[in-house]
């Protein structure tokens, strides 16, 4: 089954807003896992617009505590690493975000980046962290993120969300799958983000073994639309399948 991470990059942005502590970023992950969220994922970026830094060790104690996974995303500066080794959470997924960067918007070029990127998946590797690169969909060179030695891929799914809907749809969701496929086949386990939402998750969860989702904008816009318990159940069936 598909496991949820709610991405909690924009209740952070809340927080920041206000210069205090409210809202609360690890009383809202704890909610999220209490109503069935599998992990909680995170993006810190240099400028720390949103999630600090510091979040990391407390949403990885949050985490740990309710038997569940802490996905700690971002560009792999040596600040960023040693936060994540310091905190050691479940996954780490590395995204080639420049640092003034919006929001993430394409995947590493997995042969260019190699050697920066298997030094320090070799480290996280070292303190048991599970590392997932952040790939875009029609990249061929898929299985060299298992000879780097990451674990899985994290396919970027704004193509997807994007087409959704349109005549493109069904031609843009066949890329994934065999994008999917083609990680499996080299060793890799599949994760997806960027984008997703209830309106389009079940579709794209017509892929087989996706392992995981990270969902976070679209998701706490559903939360004010909807409320966070119907959000939530409704994540729940869909990436239980039902």
């Amino acid at each position: 089954m598909t496991q949820l991470s709610v991405n909690i990059n924009k209740i952070a942005l809340l927080r920041n807003s206000r210069g205090r502590n409210y809202p609360d970023v690890c009383a809202f992950a704890e909610r999220f896992l209490q109503l069935g969220a599998d992990g909680i994922t995170l993006h810190p970026r240099p400028d720390q617009r949103h999630a600090r830094y510091a979040d990391v060790a407390e949403l990885h104690a949050v985490t740990s505590a309710h038997g569940k996974e802490l996905n700690v995303e971002g560009y792999p500066t040596a600040e960023f690493i040693e936060v994540v080794r310091r905190a050691r959470p479940a996954q780490c997924t590395l995204v080639p975000d420049s640092p003034d960067q919006l929001t993430s918007d394409h995947g590493w070029d997995l042969v260019r980046d190699a050697g920066m990127l298997r030094p320090v998946i070799a480290a996280l590797n070292d303190d048991g962290i599970r590392v997932s690169l952040f790939v875009d969909v029609n990249n061929p060179l898929l299985p060299l993120a298992r000879e780097l030695g990451a674990q899985r891929v994290e396919l970027y799914t704004e193509p997807y969300a994007e087409t959704f809907g349109s005549a493109r749809s069904a031609q843009v969701l066949e890329q994934f799958r065999v994008a999917a496929a083609l990680a499996g086949e080299a060793g890799l386990g599949v994760n997806a983000g960027h984008d997703l939402s209830l309106e389009n998750l079940a579709d794209f969860l017509s892929i087989p073994d996706i392992l995981e989702v990270s969902i976070g904008h679209a998701l706490i816009v559903e939360c004010l639309e909807l409320g966070m318990p119907a959000v939530l159940a409704r994540y729940g069936a869909l990436v239980a399948g039902r």
